[in-house]
Parts: structure tokens; sequence; C-alpha cells
């Protein structure tokens, strides 16, 4: 399956569609779950104030999947994704109630490259704080 975005109708400063993630403490047992990730800052309150945090943080992969979201899906194919990578600059928050915390991601194509790639760099925010930094996908369009 290839891309559905053709590399001539994309120009630099093109918008993808903004996403919104909510992350809850349920959604980060879940993840644990599947990732082996069970260290205890990502679901022990207690343990994760002990060690100089504010509260739960969210696992720093889980927050960069959720951002690659926004890519894969204006490609409409996650195979067309060359490169992917992120800084992580401020942790996900996540309070221990209904609403847990929201992760907003946004991007825009920054280069167009050789064949058929483009390098799209994406923002992705929590609590009014970028919680990645550098955050840039490699893509290969149709």
């Amino acid at each position: 399956m290839a891309a559905k975005i053709a590399y001539a109708d994309v120009e630099v400063g093109t918008e993808l569609p903004a996403q919104s993630f909510p992350v809850t403490r349920a959604t980060l047992v879940r993840y644990a779950g599947a990732s082996g990730d069970f260290n205890p800052i990502h679901w022990n309150e207690k343990f994760a104030k002990e060690v100089g945090l504010p509260d739960v943080i969210a696992h720093g992969m889980f927050t960069m999947a959720e951002a690659a979201r926004v890519v894969t899906d204006w490609l409409g194919d996650p195979g067309a994704v060359v490169e992917y990578g992120v800084r992580f600059t401020k942790p996900v928050v996540v309070p221990n109630d209904d609403e847990g915390a929201v992760v907003e991601v946004s991007g825009k194509v920054a280069a167009k490259l050789d064949d058929h790639q483009v390098r799209i760099d994406l923002t992705a925010m929590s609590a009014g704080q970028k919680v990645l930094g550098m955050s840039r996908a490699v893509v290969r369009l149709a």
C-alpha cells in the first residue's frame, strides 16, 4: 500500500490535520501491559512523587507513538514513514481523575526532499507545554 498523498500535491507549509489524544491512568496501564514497561513512575503516584515528579507521567514511547499517528493517519499508510525521531522535552503528567491529560499534536511539511520524500515537523503539547522537541518524520509520498 502506498501513501495516499501525492508528492506533487504537497508544498512546504502544508498542514496536517491536528489531533488530540486523551491519556488516562487506564491508558497507561494498558500501554504498560502491551510494552512491558512497568516502571512505577507510569502508574504509582506515591512513587512518582518520591522520585521528584509532579505526578504519574505517560511513557515517552507512548507519547512519541501518539504523535506519529498524526503522520500515519494523514499518509494512509504507516509503511510510508522512512524515518522518525523526537527528543523528550517535558513529561506528560497524568492526574488521577476522569479527564487525565491530553496530548495535542499538529504537523506541517517542513521540506520537500528527493525521491518523493518530505520532512514533517510535529509539535506535541500537553498542559500548555511542549512535550516533544525535534519531532520529525521523513515520509515517502506517491
